[in-house]
């Protein structure tokens, strides 16, 4: 009897061995979300029992009004914005085959940051919100090839890659900062709540645009499974068995880019998901990428989740941007890694 399942489309693009293990801990992950997600509508300036919370799920309740329109696209945007920063972060700390890649950390937020915040500043009211996910994808895409051509000097290293992104990101949030102090008042603390990664104010439209571009790229990497699978046994092994790595390599640094883009685009700077969901995800499942993929999604849905509903409910009146939380978790773990990774600083 077989301790696996194996998964795969008609054409064989997508296929995936599930130890029955990890089917386990995925199950218990998915419902982890599921709990955390009735929680965080439950809880708020107000407080709304579990009961009423389900009951409003599958049928009316007289806090419909502040769970429809208030909590609930919150919520569903806390879920979608962990799992596109969990799946970025995983894509780029096995393409670049270095623990510290994270898209805050190697610059790509810092990009989508300055996208963003041009379009706050120069197009908002003017042109349709629904291209601000765009903009900050075209700013994190533009950032992105900026690193990887400062990075490369006979190649590409990983911890230099990771020295350039971190120079790049602190240029591009001293950009966003300039921007900020010398816009109108109303356009500034606008563009200050974004930076410090807040869900406040979340709406449907919001909701409904960055929903299917998350959920879309994260069914599209894993049909990279194989390759990504091929990758890990190191670059001339892939080679060697078919695989074009630069090409693939491109790719998958795209469909990272467009998931921090479009993830940080509504909720801002959310820090550090990106880094932590994928080191969880690899301590508690197996490395097959397809798995990882899954996990970190789901991981990640849940550490800004959890994140968000300390944020609204720890210092109440007060709405903490989320992103504070997620930093403070998040800085002493990056600390910790660069510490144990002590060794390839000199790479």
């Amino acid at each position: 009897m077989t301790d696996h399942f194996t998964i795969r489309n008609k054409s064989n693009a997508v296929s995936m061995q599930i130890h029955k293990r990890s089917l386990f801990i995925l199950t218990g992950l998915a419902l982890a979300v599921v709990a955390a997600f009735l929680v965080s509508l439950s809880a708020g300036s107000s407080y709304i029992p579990l009961g009423t919370v389900v009951q409003e799920v599958f049928g009316e309740s007289e806090h419909a009004f502040v769970l429809n329109e208030l909590r609930m696209p919150r919520v569903w945007l806390a879920v979608f914005v962990g799992a596109g920063l969990g799946v970025s972060g995983l894509i780029l700390q096995g393409m670049i085959r270095n623990p510290l890649g994270s898209p805050d950390i190697v610059g790509v937020t810092g990009g989508a940051s300055v996208g963003t915040v041009l379009f706050i500043v120069y197009l908002m009211g003017e042109v349709s919100i629904q291209w601000l996910p765009v903009a900050s994808v075209t700013g994190a895409g533009l950032i992105t090839v900026l690193i990887y051509l400062l990075s490369w000097k006979n190649g590409v290293t990983p911890m230099r890659l990771i020295l350039v992104g971190i120079g790049v990101s602190a240029l591009a949030n001293a950009v966003v900062t300039m921007f900020m102090v010398s816009s109108e008042s109303a356009v500034a603390s606008k563009v200050y709540l974004w930076m410090t990664g807040s869900l406040y104010g979340a709406n449907w439209q919001e909701v409904k645009i960055v929903a299917p571009v998350v959920v879309a790229l994260v069914i599209v990497s894993l049909f990279f499974t194989g390759v990504v699978n091929v990758k890990q046994l190191g670059d001339d092994v892939a080679r060697g068995m078919g695989v074009r790595v630069q090409f693939f390599r491109v790719i998958l640094l795209a469909l990272s880019v467009g998931l921090a883009g479009a993830a940080v685009a509504f909720a801002g700077g959310i820090a550090f998901v990106g880094l932590i969901a994928p080191h969880i995800a690899r301590q508690v499942l197996e490395r097959s990428f397809g798995i990882l993929v899954l996990g970190s999604s789901l991981i990640g849905a849940l550490i800004v989740l959890l994140a968000d509903i300390i944020a609204r409910t720890a210092f109440l009146p007060s709405d903490v941007p989320v992103g504070v939380f997620t930093a403070g978790i998040g800085a002493p773990f990056f600390i910790f890694l660069l510490y144990r990774n002590r060794e390839g600083m000199s790479e």
